[in-house]
């Protein structure tokens, strides 16, 4: 892939307006100056602790403690890596990107892509359009409703109704060619529409570009086979890495940290319009390995959802067993034979509560799978094996005691656990920062916020401060560049300190003789020449005679 030239990337960055880009997740309101406040988008809060630095692109939230400038922002947010979020700004406020030299042949296959996701989101809107503006598509309309799914869930989505005839001819009006009909799965071999009359549902990566298109049978003379046909396998789709729904689930999806995986694209639809947006659907295949690498940008907390005869397959088996040795706590929701999430979509929270943990229902099932106690016995130990010890794995042993009538001595013996930790690791809470390091991180916040304190702050050493982090922040503001891209969430934090304890000139003035007087005070701790400890001490009557003049 070309490497985005670095202007290009500045030139996004002075362009992108990170109170437009963070207003599209969360109500942020002017506090003061260039500062804008918020509910943390993040995470689940009653008060505004997200703060917003419109003149530097930062955030930080003082409750999670996120923070970072504006493609940070764009990461987290929309699960893509740092050329994706530049691309994604690009896009957003117009800004032309210019790729380093590569091959004439990376640049020709950069060139096809975007024609393909030109052509498809074309073949999109002429979906829609027949859906919903032609009398061709009432019925499918009605279908719809009777469905229980809405016009504006239907349209955020990008439903629509392929006629059968008539896409490929209007594609190559706007300009488009057969091979590229051809390759963005829209045409057969003779050129004609690849679809007939169906519903079409978009299938969209993860900056919601569309990439291919899954089409539902209407009617009983349908020439595919299938009752849902996918778009052919392509350069920009690939069944296997897409799960539906997931580029407007992704924002629900780090918020709640949870993600629920159902089967059916209408059941994210239905489950969205009742105003439950966490939620994916696999569109009929297992978890693979692109899936959960997808999720685990967002959450490691899953919720599967399926039919009674689809939880038990051997494919859905293995992606749950894969999904649990990837380290995703995984609950599981069995639904009664005939049902689907979309059936009863308000009252799908309440579903959420009363599902099983991965090793419960996995050994409840192979003991209902199990022809006799000793079988069931040796299906269980196999499952638990591989298990370390949790609250999780001590349910699942007392299931396998009370449905095999064993005594609470033999559960010890049924399979030694994996490892010793407690389960799912908790969150380990902050340390307070001790005097000192406040000290540090203050005198800095205090030059973020009033760069002509950049001078005072460049006579001090790295000795001055303990931690690394702010050692190289020291760095960075004194050579007045950009800081590295690990030192910007510390950025954010600083600039968001300074703005929220009202840290003046003066105060930073005084922080920074504080921190002189830190390390003179420890040089002379450790002194035992005479002549040093008294020119030490002199130095030191200095700065406290500094800060009784600024005082």
């Amino acid at each position: 892939m070309a490497r985005i030239k670095d202007q290009s990337v500045r030139d996004v960055i002075a362009a992108a307006n990170i109170v437009d880009v963070v207003g599209l997740r969360t109500s942020l309101r002017k506090a003061s100056g260039m500062r804008y406040m918020g509910r943390c988008p993040f995470h689940e809060e009653r008060s505004a602790s997200f703060s917003v630095n419109s003149d530097l692109n930062l955030y930080h939230c003082f409750g999670c403690g996120k923070g970072g400038d504006v493609v940070t922002f764009v990461r987290e947010t929309e699960g893509l890596d740092f050329v994706g979020a530049i691309e994604w700004l690009a896009e957003r406020f117009r800004v032309t990107l210019e790729y380093e030299e590569s091959s004439p042949a990376a640049d020709d296959a950069r060139r096809k892509r975007e024609r393909l996701y030109a052509v498809l989101d074309q073949a999109a809107a002429f979906f829609e359009r027949h859906l919903w503006e032609g009398a061709d598509g009432e019925p499918v309309r009605a279908y719809l409703a009777s469905r229980g799914l809405g016009e504006a869930a239907s349209k955020e989505f990008r439903l629509g109704l392929s006629p059968g005839d008539g896409l490929a001819g209007k594609a190559r009006e706007k300009g488009f060619t057969a091979d590229e009909l051809r390759a963005a799965g829209l045409t057969n071999q003779r050129g004609r529409d690849y679809f007939p009359r169906r519903l079409m549902f978009p299938l969209a990566d993860a900056r919601g570009r569309i990439i291919a298109f899954q089409a539902r049978k209407l009617l009983d003379d349908d020439p595919l086979q299938g009752k849902y046909v996918n778009s052919p396998e392509s350069d920009l789709f690939k069944k296997s890495h897409v799960l539906y729904g997931l580029h407007l689930a992704r924002p629900a999806i780090a918020k709640q940290d949870r993600a629920v995986v159902v089967e059916g694209n209408t059941d994210v639809i239905a489950l969205r319009q009742a105003g439950f947006e966490p939620v994916v659907a696999s569109m009929g295949t297992a978890l693979t390995e692109q899936h959960l690498k997808e999720l685990s940008r967002l959450t490691k907390r899953l919720y599967l959802c399926f039919d009674s005869d689809a939880a038990g397959e051997e494919a859905t088996l293995r992606g749950m067993e894969r999904a649990y040795e990837q380290g995703f706590e995984i609950r599981v929701v069995t639904l009664p034979s005939g049902q689907d999430p979309a059936d009863a979509p308000d009252g799908f929270e309440l579903r959420l509560g009363q599902a099983e943990s991965y090793l419960h229902y996995r050994v409840r099932l192979e003991l209902d799978r199990a022809s006799d106690r000793q079988e069931g016995f040796v299906r269980a130990r196999e499952i638990l094996a591989k298990a370390e010890d949790s609250p999780e794995r001590q349910e699942a042993l007392r299931l396998v005691a009370d449905r095999l009538d064993l005594p609470r001595e033999t559960l010890s013996g049924i399979a030694p656990a994996r490892g010793s930790s407690s389960g799912a690791p908790s969150s380990q809470p902050k340390k307070l920062l001790d005097a000192g390091v406040r000290l540090e991180r203050e005198a800095l916040a205090a030059v973020v916020a009033h760069p002509e304190l950049v001078d005072a702050l460049a006579g001090l050493s790295e000795e001055h401060f303990e931690l690394g982090e702010h050692r190289r922040m020291r760095s960075s503001l004194i050579a007045r560049l950009p800081p590295d891209p690990d030192l910007v969430p510390l950025l954010a934090e600083l600039d968001a300190t300074a703005s929220t304890e009202g840290i003046t000139k003066q105060t930073g003035t005084e922080m920074l003789l504080r921190l002189r007087e830190k390390k003179l005070r420890r040089d002379l701790q450790g002194e035992t020449d005479l002549a040093r400890a008294t020119e030490l001490q002199a130095h030191v009557a200095k700065v406290r005679q500094a800060l009784t003049e600024i005082s």
